[in-house]
């Protein structure tokens, strides 16, 4: 890392006592998982998926929701931790405490080792009731999923009989309560934030690099794109998550794991 952002992040990083690291989508699409800005394909393309991730989608038509949810899913397992989900990681085993905050629903992060990520938008791999919210299990994908996609009756919940439904927060729900909470105080009491691959659009999640930036933490943005977070950011690093945060690491720690 010879550009001076790229040494000014390095120097906050080595200097920070209380990290925060804020992922979105890009960190995700890196390792192949499709976005919400992607097109679809197969049974989806005749679909926004935007409708699809609603709670009128799901009562109207739970087999097609239910299906979609579970084609995602199984995309997610095909997937793999890309070098800078393994870089994060060694952030946080570098920096004890640092917490990490994700805007997504796979579990990309958890493989590549990352303890306890908070889950802002929820996750594709923690199913609940529709009705008395209680857990249900995962299935295994023991028959794998069709390329193109199917409908699927949503199973039904072993404690009440109600649908089960995916763990995301869709399109007009509240973020979790303690997830926020969570992300909130992290972001109030750090010193340094990471903000890597988010569109800065989505809120409230988008409101979390700006409240640590407003209570005197640096913010480092890593992201391939302008974003709207590029005027809260104090360093920029134009690139994609899995070049440039393992620099940052190497250039911190001189080759630490990640």
């Amino acid at each position: 890392m010879t550009d001076q952002p790229a040494r000014r992040a390095a120097e906050l990083l080595g200097q920070a006592r209380r990290v925060v690291v804020f992922t979105g989508a890009g960190m995700s699409a890196e390792s192949g998982v499709p976005t919400f800005r992607d097109a679809l394909t197969g049974l989806w393309q005749r679909y926004d998926a935007q409708a699809l991730a609603t709670p009128e989608a799901f009562r109207a038509d739970p087999a097609l929701v239910w299906g979609w949810y579970e084609w995602r899913r199984h995309a997610v397992r095909l997937a793999h931790p890309n070098a800078g989900h393994r870089a994060v990681a060694a952030i946080q085993h570098r920096v004890p405490g640092t917490v990490l905050i994700t805007q997504n629903v796979d579990d990309l992060h958890e493989r590549a080792g990352s303890p306890a990520p908070v889950h802002l938008h929820g996750s594709l791999f923690a199913p609940r009731c529709s009705a008395c919210a209680r857990p249900a299990p995962v299935s295994d994908d023991a028959e794998g999923e069709p390329v193109d996609g199917r409908r699927v009756p949503p199973p039904r919940c072993a404690h009440c009989t109600a649908p089960v439904r995916p763990g995301v927060v869709w399109f007009g729900e509240a973020l979790p309560g303690a997830a926020l909470d969570a992300a909130v105080e992290a972001a109030s009491s750090c010193d340094l934030l990471l903000t890597i691959g988010t569109s800065g659009l989505v809120y409230p999640a988008a409101e979390i690099p700006q409240v640590a930036a407003r209570l005197g933490a640096a913010v480092v943005q890593v992201n391939p794109e302008e974003t709207p977070l590029d005027g809260v950011a104090e360093v920029n690093l134009r690139g994609p998550a899995a070049r440039v945060l393992p620099a940052l690491v190497d250039a911190v720690w001189e080759g630490a794991d990640g």
